[in-house]
């Protein structure tokens, strides 16, 4: 609207002309979404009745469900930035995360025994994916899951009939009464629960680890790491074997890359590979190279526990962060090499306080909760432009220092 001081009056009316007609159509698409949403969630709630659920249950999950732009979105759309590892990697696996496990592991001392007792998945491993998937239940997710999952099965497409099995899956368990239909709280994609278990997992995978006769990933921690014991033994993990081994790749290293070209650790100590700290390696274990961030960062090699990891979200990143998490709740070390960057990542903590140093800096962000969305990463460009900085927009060390953080 700024542009169109200084026009002739003709000109100013003609732009306003431009800008009534814009939002005009946005308002009637807007209008269209909403109204073919409420045919479409009308149609699912007479299919989810048909296929078992109660009316009362579908009525309650289903009524005031509406036209989502963030789920469509979410589903459809690149995030604003990649994310590089160590920004990922800093914000999941940081100190307040770590002395929490710590706490957790002894509060739930017992029933984290009596997982690994019975699943044979390694309790430390189980708490990390916990911690990195609800921040040990204190976060679920920002969507109500049958709202969410009505969206995505009405946006057409080729995952619509996927969605829609998820979300009658998801209103059968509640009719099941195994979980309160207000408890489906969760991602964009219908995951739900202290563990974001997608409904169908639940059903093949989910336990009643508590006796109480409801499998309730939402209230009961003991059935929600049970359940993902259980999802993660299904997945092929195996407490005989590690989840991977840090590793020193020689310069100029062109050989076998990549977690499924395994080889056995006597192999790759031909190839040169050491352990991190310079010893060798030996032995039949059967592991894979990754380097997530390329030949000058960190390098693991792997083994099929990593891929159990990666099954539970198909993602490299993911697999370390929980391994890393793992490794640290029990006393471990962190990971020896650094990543390559002169500007690393922040912790949560760090997050929130670059918030409020943008604001007190005039870079407003709005009122700060450690999100970092597109308010922030603009706030953050700003500030970078002003103090010399690369303007990236990633919410790293030095546009941090240079605003004031400790």
């Amino acid at each position: 609207m700024d542009q169109i001081k200084g026009m002739t009056m003709f000109g100013r009316r003609q732009a306003l002309g431009t800008v009534t007609a814009a939002f005009a159509a946005f308002a009637s698409a807007e209008a269209a979404q909403a109204s073919s949403i409420d045919r479409c969630v009308s149609g699912l709630k007479q299919e989810a009745v048909a296929a078992g659920v109660s009316p009362q249950v579908a009525a309650r999950m289903l009524d005031g469900a509406k036209f989502d732009e963030k789920v469509i979105r979410f589903s459809s759309s690149q995030p604003e930035y990649e994310t590089p590892i160590w920004d990922y990697m800093a914000f999941l696996v940081d100190e307040q995360r770590i002395k929490d496990g710590k706490a957790l592991l002894k509060k739930h001392a017992k029933t984290l025994a009596s997982v690994e007792k019975r699943y044979g998945v390694d309790r430390h491993v189980v708490l990390a994916v916990w911690g990195i998937e609800s921040d040990y239940g204190q976060f679920r997710g920002d969507f109500y899951t049958p709202h969410a999952l009505a969206n995505l099965a009405c946006a057409g497409g080729k995952r619509a009939k996927y969605f829609k099995g998820e979300l009658i899956t998801t209103m059968k368990i509640a009719s099941a009464g195994h979980v309160p239909a207000e408890g489906f709280v969760g991602s964009w994609a219908g995951a739900f629960g202290q563990t974001q278990f997608m409904p169908t997992t639940y059903n093949r995978l989910a336990v009643d680890f508590d006796g109480d006769g409801h499998r309730d990933l939402v209230n009961s921690v003991p059935d929600a790491l049970a359940s993902t014991a259980n999802f993660l033994k299904d997945a092929g993990w195996s407490n005989s074997r590690p989840w991977g081994i840090e590793v020193k790749v020689p310069d100029g290293y062109d050989g076998p890359e990549g977690r499924t070209k395994r080889a056995n650790l006597t192999t790759w100590s031909k190839r040169g590979l050491t352990r991190i700290d310079g010893k060798g390696l030996s032995g039949g274990l059967e592991t894979g190279l990754i380097r997530p961030a390329g030949e000058n960062g960190p390098a693991f090699l792997v083994t099929r526990n990593f891929d159990a990891l990666r099954s539970y979200n198909a993602s490299q990143s993911y697999g370390l962060a929980i391994a890393l998490l793992s490794e640290l709740v029990k006393g471990g070390k962190p990971f020896q090499a650094p990543w390559p960057t002169d500007d690393p990542g922040l912790s949560r903590a760090q997050r929130l306080e670059l918030q409020h140093l943008l604001n007190r800096n005039g870079f407003n962000v709005g009122e700060p909760d450690g999100k970092v969305g597109p308010a922030t990463r603009k706030a953050i460009e700003q500030a970078e432009a002003r103090h010399g900085l690369p303007v990236t927009g990633r919410p790293a060390y030095k546009v941090y220092m240079a605003l004031g953080g400790k």
